[in-house]
């Protein structure tokens, strides 16, 4: 996380504020064109992970083989639409300086090249988290990230056009380590080995479950990539990376949760297909809280000190870029809750509900919001919508399906959000004491302190009225025991 906040800062004063913010633009146009990978990706994990809990190789080798091919023809479906459609968009839509034009369509087929890329290692990293084989995806994080401090550094010393070099090295990294994943899965893994298969039942399976997955994957595009061309039409590069830079943020603050929902997802869909619904449920409502936990734990720091912190990171702080990180934080929370209840529909496979009513409601979040900036909205509206809709999302669609569909107690979903009620109450006190106590100039010591501070206040309220007995137990238990380790 601190590496990738760094490479950030580096790369801000490298590009300027404005190339940042058209690096960013130009990847929005590729990430809307290729919104059927995130369908294509929820169907290969899902469908992956409950062959591995049926134990059956041959039928694995056909699912993967199938999953396979799906994200090849889809690659060349992005390159159809990117270099006719997005061309278009790319010369007519777009708000770029005229200077800029020639290297900004470069950086564009860079970027093609890269999302081509990523479609295709999509059945390969998800059979790996399948899998459970988490220190090979830690290790391959570690390199990743070896060589975005490598390309920091080249950008530093090169005369070449740093917008230029930079994605053109971006692209070079994915392409690397999609090569070790392929290499590493088909040596590890016989399953892996592709084999042209054409089971129609299984090809109509998948198609469904990623038909099904499509609205709400439209829906997380407009959200990220497609707001942030509106933010270009409406307003400027410059705007667009003070969004971006609190993307960036955001993604710091969530590397933990999501690399705690890679691993307990997995054990969600093996546990439901074993036919333990109970234990499936409540690994499903804990990964919600404790998700919840943790972005608060980690982000809430930062809200309570982002002028300062922003000051030290970055050379230069963009506009809006304060107010655009707190909010995003705030929205985050509500995120996690959603996205993790949401795990409970996928392990049962009745997502087809949830793929109308969440991605509906998740799309009216563009259009309100090109409404406001045509009205003469300030760039930081859309963060107050988004978090309406997720909280919407989050609070009442999402416990609805579940009890619904699922069959999931709603004492006990009630019981999670009152946990997670208690601990913000705690966090809101904190934040008001605070602004009210300390004085507006900080310090690097006084951040330390206060973070430090804050840090225990809120790991001794998640204990105490976070966590059930069961599970403070199960902890206490735990972490008895790697200090006896520890000892020894």
């Amino acid at each position: 996380m601190l590496v990738a906040l760094y490479t950030s800062r580096i790369v801000l004063k490298v590009l300027g504020i404005e190339d940042y913010g058209l690096y960013q633009t130009i990847g929005g146009i590729v990430g809307i064109l290729s919104f059927l990978n995130g369908a294509l990706a929820n169907a290969s994990s899902r469908y992956l992970t409950f062959e591995l809990g049926k134990n059956n190789s041959d039928r694995l080798n056909k699912v993967f083989s199938t999953i396979l091919s799906f994200h090849v023809l889809l690659a060349i479906l992005v390159i159809v639409i990117a270099e006719t459609v997005g061309l278009y968009c790319f010369f007519n839509v777009l708000n770029i300086p005229e200077n800029r034009l020639d290297i900004t369509f470069w950086v564009y087929q860079f970027s093609i090249v890269t999302t081509v890329i990523l479609i295709t290692q999509v059945p390969y990293t998800a059979f790996i988290i399948a899998r459970e084989k988490m220190k090979v995806y830690a290790y391959v994080s570690i390199i990743d990230v070896s060589f975005k401090l490598a390309i920091v550094y080249i950008l530093m010393i090169s005369a070449m056009d740093k917008l230029l070099l930079y994605s053109g090295l971006l692209c070079l990294v994915q392409f690397t380590i999609a090569m070790f994943y392929r290499f590493y899965c088909i040596k590890e893994f016989s399953e892996t080995k592709y084999k042209f298969v054409f089971e129609k039942s299984l090809a109509k399976d998948i198609s469904i479950f990623s038909g099904w997955s499509l609205l709400s994957n439209i829906s997380t595009i407009l959200n990220n990539q497609g707001i942030i061309i509106l933010l270009n039409i409406f307003f400027s590069p410059v705007v667009v990376s003070a969004r971006a830079i609190s993307i960036q943020v955001n993604m710091a603050v969530n590397q933990f949760v999501e690399n705690f929902r890679m691993a307990v997802n997995p054990q969600i869909v093996k546990t439901y297909a074993q036919n333990k619904y109970d234990e499936s449920q409540q690994l499903v409502l804990e990964s919600a809280k404790i998700s919840f936990f943790l972005v608060l734990l980690i982000g809430f720091p930062i809200i309570l000190n982002v002028d300062y912190i922003l000051g030290l990171w970055l050379v230069q702080v963009p506009h809006y870029t304060s107010e655009f990180v707190k909010l995003i934080i705030i929205q985050s929370l509500f995120q996690s809750v959603d996205t993790s209840l949401y795990y409970g529909l996928y392990a049962k496979g009745v997502i087809k509900q949830n793929s109308l009513l969440s991605p509906i409601i998740g799309i009216l979040g563009f259009p309100i919001c090109y409404i406001l900036f045509k009205i003469g909205a300030s760039p930081l509206a859309l963060s107050w919508c988004y978090i309406v809709i997720f909280a919407f999302l989050a609070i009442v669609i999402k416990p609805f399906l579940l009890w619904k569909l699922v069959g999931y107690s709603y004492k006990r979903i009630l019981k999670t959000f009152l946990r997670c009620g208690i601990v913000s109450v705690v966090a809101i006190c904190i934040y008001l004491l605070q602004n009210y106590l300390l004085p507006f100039n900080r310090t690097i010591m006084l951040l330390l302190f206060t973070v430090t501070v804050n840090t225990i206040i809120m790991v001794v309220s998640m204990y105490y009225w976070g966590l059930e007995t069961p599970v403070r137990e199960q902890l206490s238990a735990f972490i008895k025991v790697q200090i006896s380790n520890c000892k020894k």
